[in-house]
């Protein structure tokens, strides 16, 4: 469906391992950039997925733990830090056992189109499970819907999938600036493929952006 409507330009897919874990580090620009990864990748991609997904009430509810069950979302807490350490515990447990997982570095989708700095989340999944990281670069998924909406709308965009990237050359220990190399590492080849300008800082959710 997403191809007949969408006709998107994917690039790259051949990078993608045939078998073995795998992390997939992707930009992030829409609410459906996990559902676009999870559909067009030739293997199951795991992602975080809000809490909420998974405890909504009635019908709708279902439908929505259902669906993100199905794909092997991983459930987390956004707010709480405890929770989220153990959610990306959760997702190096599960590419160890050789599926894929997936992670947005900068934490939470761009609303300016920019690429923010990666949290060392990724670096130290890649390091710690010793699994190649995929990097990949979306482009125009934000035209597919709107911050404000819930409904879908065709557009075109563009899913770029890049060479995996290994860390085995950092060294067996992985100490903060190492994470914090693996991390640049994986924001660079992101952006060579999202053609996205860089920014400095980190992103931060609109509620955290307005007490700062």
């Amino acid at each position: 469906m997403l191809r007949l409507s969408c006709r998107p330009v994917i690039t790259g897919m051949d990078n993608v391992p045939a078998e073995g874990g795998f992390i997939v580090a992707s930009n992030h620009l829409s609410f459906l950039d996990s559902v676009l990864i999870q559909a067009l990748f030739p293997r199951q991609v795991s992602f975080f997925a809000k809490a909420e997904y998974f405890t909504s009430p009635g019908l709708k509810g279902r439908g929505m733990r259902m669906f993100f069950e199905s794909v092997g979302s991983v459930p987390v807490e956004r707010q709480k830090q405890s929770a989220s350490v153990e959610a990306l515990h959760e997702l190096g447990r599960i590419a160890a056992e050789g599926y894929g997982v997936g992670i947005y570095p900068e934490g939470t989708r761009s609303r300016d189109g920019r690429l923010y700095r990666g949290k060392n989340g990724v670096g130290w999944l890649a390091l710690a499970t010793g699994l190649p990281v995929v990097p990949v670069g979306l482009v125009g998924t934000e035209k597919l819907q709107a911050a404000d909406s819930h409904t879908m709308r065709p557009a075109r965009f563009e899913m770029h999938v890049g060479a995996p990237l290994r860390f085995e050359h950092l060294g067996q220990k992985h100490p903060l600036p190492v994470r914090r190399e693996a991390t640049a590492q994986v924001m660079d080849a992101i952006a060579a493929m999202s053609g996205q300008q860089r920014a400095e800082g980190y992103n931060a959710p609109p509620a955290a952006a307005q007490h700062d």
